[in-house]
């Protein structure tokens, strides 16, 4: 006992004396403890792939001295026998907010809008705050580690999460008997960024992830300038930034195409970040692949819709039923590409919910190996520590875990988990296993208990015969206490009993449904391991749905690929001056329209029999909102430095629809929130391609401009902004382009200038390189842009909308602009009353190449009938109306050497339809993209039945979730929002 005594003395004052050696002690003797604590005979994991079986742990000060099979224990040492049990080095989180205040946001803020910065002497976009530290911020709390401790965590990673640029975070160990200088190991551990701005400051801009994206762009320019000692003034955001270059470089991108686009960036700024990600790479995984990035990977993977009610089950979208099923292979998906990768407890309610939600990933496939390598020396790797923590090789801190077995098993218990030498209990190693089948014999009655789950928080069945009884069991230091209850109900048993090493059977006092005391003893017939054994026999692995492209009901198994395709005798609508062809064949190879005529022959081509059906390009759209996730930056006045491109949608179903409409191009463009906007993506809707493969290549350079009651906030509730009277609008233009013109004649000149986004896609417009599409209404306005572009030398390329273009053809005719408008829209705004729908024919005949465009999802469906609305307002032949959907737009999208009419040598964009194309009657019965097949009317019924069946066998396995007492969460509706010029 005086041993005992001792050994334990020195093991407390291991864990309590932390003060720095050479500081002097003016309180009673001052003791250094030099001990060992040795721990024998222990299953240990050095590292997830170097495995010592019945091996010692030696630590001293906080640190390994060794782990090994032959290690000489020193004499001062306490030595701990570990038999049957395991260690593992503790986990790492990256991504935590631990003991850093979060900020809040302010009551009130966001009612009005603020353009300008709140402070002096930093970055002019009070988002970009890289000058934060987290280490300002922090303060630690023993209640929220010891829960991290009890999930397994030794280690987190911590940042102030608010801001594009998020300043730097601390690494902490959780050591909970230790002080802020031991714990904190290392207090600018890694620099943090995302595409999410500040909820404490109201700065206006960016208003959109395209915003969001331009801003970091434009930022990780202006600190190389900075760096270059450029600047006049000191900007301490830009300081931080560049002074915190070199570490880690981490950032929150939470969806596979953020994390794409965060790649995107820093690639052009020569980083390579680690990106925390969404749980969903899955989907994308070749490109993810391609990031080369380290990742970190939540697993807050959805609990299953409750769809008891028939009705509500409608509600919930397939794409969401697909990912509930799906996301918990995420980290499998990673493990078998190859792609390094750490877990982290991000998003989650609670880090107690940790282990349930790995186990999950590891029912779905994810190996035990890389489970581990995922929170010890993957994360180690990432933070640059692997010499310190995520392993425990000679020198390493003494961070581990101590548990009854595989840590990964669920009814494992974790005993202690030691941090920096220091330990802490979470399960005495003390308890008793209980855990087994039992037998009671009870007033001639035999039941039948079965214990499971975990050590500590055991779990219990009890059956009388095949009848399963309802049952409760405690256990608590030891003690036990179980009741059920028989008879449905009526009589109910209760047991208390102290367990011993005796024997291992169960006994103790029993209390008689009558009230009256007696003794009980429940005989063991099957150790616990024998039944877990049989079971994992006989599980099954849960069925995941395979992965689409895009991942929704309509997307494609594989992708498809480009054919050989000879169409027989179709009526051939050309666009071009041979008009309409009769019994005419077409041959597509390579992706090019490779002949036009009669009796084509061509071996290996996949013949269609075209008689009585309709031939023609593909429907090109001048003017569209779909397959976009933002589309309006209205925090400045001009946003010519944000991009369409970085915020294209290739899973948007309204790709699928317009293809199944006849389109197979469109110009993705800004809306209309500012006088100058974004710059427009153009698309070809090649259905089931990321999104930089539905860009088209080499794509002609546009912009989007606007005019009217939008950009002036005529009816957004907002007058802040500058401008808010049309004449202002022409003023905002001339000043502008005078910026451009002064910035570009720098440039040419060759003097020192700082490099804007902004004024580089203006000096674009100025220099011809670049096109603009206007937004515009009314005649006043009209004339008034093409003034501005001719005093600037430069000419409009579109006026879209232009439902007043009728007034002024003539003009527009002089000025060399072209025109998108719509067939028969008006008087939905004051400034479209005089709308007319004989304005197309009009501008048409007044020599303005005119387009039939959408800007709506809904009649981008339908522009071929669009089109036809031209014969009966104007009298336009068919051929002509037809051109307004195909070789007019492409024209004025200067593309109409690649597209918008069949002809040799073109991109092999076609629809065939069942006739007339003209025809509300007709249907595109197969849209091809560059020879490529992206819809067919015959497999999209057979899709329409394989939804319906997947499903049924969705919902199936749902109800088989909440039957077996599984968490669900109620059905909601997740609806895509459809974009319009005017959405913010």
């Amino acid at each position: 006992m005086k041993k005992l005594t001792i050994a334990l003395c020195l093991l407390w004052c291991s864990s309590f004396l932390t003060a720095q050696e050479y500081f002097p002690e003016n309180a009673g003797v001052k003791v250094n403890n030099n001990n060992y604590t040795a721990f024998t005979n222990a299953k240990i994991y050095v590292t997830p792939t170097q495995v010592i079986e019945k091996g010692t742990l030696l630590i001293q000060h906080g640190k390994v001295v060794s782990a090994s099979n032959n290690v000489s224990i020193p004499k001062n040492s306490i030595i701990i026998d570990l038999e049957g049990k395991s260690i593992y080095p503790s986990f790492i989180d990256v991504y935590s907010k631990f003991g850093v205040e979060q900020p809040k946001k302010k009551p009130g803020s966001g009612r009005s809008a603020e353009y300008d910065p709140s402070r002096e002497g930093y970055y002019w976009n009070d988002h970009i705050m890289p000058e934060n530290k987290a280490i300002a911020q922090f303060k630690y709390d023993d209640k929220e580690a010891k829960v991290l401790r009890e999930a397994g965590f030794g280690v987190v990673n911590s940042h102030i999460q608010d801001g594009i640029a998020r300043g730097t975070g601390v690494l902490i160990a959780l050591n909970g008997k230790g002080t802020d200088a031991n714990r904190i190991l290392d207090d600018k551990s890694a620099q943090y960024f995302s595409l999410d701005k500040s909820i404490t400051k109201g700065q206006s801009y960016p208003s959109s992830l395209m915003g969001s994206l331009a801003l970091l762009r434009q930022m990780y320019s202006d600190a190389a300038w900075y760096a270059n000692g450029n600047s006049t003034t000191t900007d301490l955001s830009l300081e931080a930034l560049n002074a915190n270059k070199n570490l880690v470089q981490i950032f929150e991108a939470k969806d596979k195409g953020n994390d794409l686009r965060a790649d995107k960036i820093g690639d052009a700024n020569g980083i390579q970040y680690t990106i925390l990600g969404g749980g969903n790479e899955f989907e994308r995984i070749e490109e993810i692949k391609a990031t080369n990035a380290k990742f970190i990977i939540p697993i807050n993977f959805p609990d299953a819709y409750d769809v008891t009610d028939p009705y509500a089950v409608g509600y919930v979208s397939l794409q969401d039923m697909r990912f509930w099923n799906q996301a918990p292979s995420n980290p499998k998906v990673l493990a078998d590409n190859g792609i390094q990768f750490s877990l982290t407890t991000y998003d989650l309610k609670s880090p107690s919910n940790f282990k349930e939600k790995l186990m999950k990933a590891i029912e779905y496939g994810l190996p035990k190996t890389k489970a581990l390598e995922a929170l010890t020396t993957v994360p180690a790797q990432i933070l640059g520590k692997t010499n310190e923590i995520g392993s425990l090789k000679t020198g390493s801190l003494a961070n581990f875990l101590i548990t009854s077995g595989d840590v990964f098993d669920k009814s494992t218990t974790l005993f202690e988990n030691w941090v920096q030498g220091s330990k802490s209990v979470v399960n005495s190693m003390e308890t008793k296993d209980i855990r087994g089948d039992y037998n009671l014999n009870l007033q001639g009655r035999v039941f039948a208990i079965s214990i499971g789950g975990k050590i500590s928080k055991p779990s219990i069945e009890v059956k009388q015969d095949t009848t399963k009884l309802t049952s409760k069991i405690a256990f608590d230091n030891n003690w036990i206490t179980l009741s059920f209850a028989t008879d449905d109900g009526e009589n109910t048993y209760r047991m208390t009993g102290a367990v011993t090493n005796s024997s291992d059977n169960l006994s103790g006092l029993m209390v008689l449904p009558n009230g009256s005391e007696t003794q009980f003893t429940a005989t063991k017939s099957k150790t616990f391991e024998e039944k877990e054994d049989k079971k994992d026999k006989t599980s099954e692995a849960p069925k995941v749905m395979p992965v689409l492209f895009p991942n929704v009901g309509y997307g494609f198994a594989t992708k498809p690929k480009t054919e050989t395709v000879l169409f027989k005798n179709a009526t051939v609508w050309t666009s071009e001056e041979a008009g309409i062809l009769q019994n005419t064949d077409v041959l597509i190879k390579n992706g090019k329209i490779a002949k036009i005529g009669t009796d084509i022959s061509s071996s290996g081509a996949k013949v269609i029999d075209a008689t009585g059906k309709h031939l023609t390009a593909g429907i090109i759209d001048e003017h569209s909102h779909i397959a976009a996730l933002a589309v309006n930056e209205s925090g400045h006045n001009s946003t010519a430095e944000v991009k369409m491109e970085d915020v294209v949608d290739p899973e948007h179903m309204g790709i699928y629809h317009s293809l199944a409409g006849g389109v197979t191009s469109l110009q993705l463009l800004h809306g209309s929130a500012n006088p100058i906007g974004g710059r427009s993506a153009i698309l070809k809707l090649k259905w089931g391609e990321e999104a930089d493969g539905l860009i088209y290549d080499n794509s002609p350079k546009f912009i989007k401009f606007a005019l009217g009651e939008n950009v002036k906030q005529s009816n957004w509730g907002s007058y802040s902004r500058f401008p808010q009277t049309r004449m202002g609008v022409e003023q905002l233009y001339m000043n502008y382009f005078q910026r451009a013109k002064e910035y570009d004649a720098k440039k040419k000149n060759g003097e020192a200038y700082r490099y804007d986004e902004e004024m580089e896609v203006l000096a674009e417009i100025l220099n011809g390189e670049r096109f603009i599409s206007c937004h515009s209404y009314v005649q006043s306005e009209i004339n008034m842009m093409m003034k501005v572009a001719e005093h600037f030398g430069f000419k409009i390329n579109t006026f879209t909308h232009i439902l007043e273009g009728y007034k002024v053809a003539d003009k527009m005719a002089e000025h060399g602009v072209g025109a998108g408008t719509f067939s028969d829209w008006w008087a939905y705004k004051y400034e479209v009353n005089d709308a007319i729908p004989y304005n197309a024919a009009i501008m048409q005949k007044q020599g303005v190449v005119t387009a039939i465009n959408s800007d709506d999802r809904e009649m981008i469906r339908r522009l071929n009938q669009e089109a036809a609305k031209t014969i009966k307002y104007g009298g336009m032949t068919e051929l002509e109306a037809w051109k307004m959907v195909t070789i007019n737009p492409a024209k004025l999208l200067h593309l109409d050497n690649r597209v918008g009419s069949i002809k040799e040598g073109k991109d092999a964009d076609v629809v065939l339809w069942s006739g007339n194309p003209l025809s509300v009657y007709s249907k595109a019965e197969k849209t091809m993209i560059e020879g490529t097949t992206y819809f067919d009317l015959e497999t999209d019924k057979e899709n329409r039945e394989k939804i319906k069946k997947e499903r049924n066998e969705l919902v199936t396995m749902m109800l088989k979730e909440k039957s077996g007492g599984k968490k669900t969460q109620g059905p909601k509706q997740s609806v895509k929002r459809d974009f319009t010029c005017e959405s913010l």
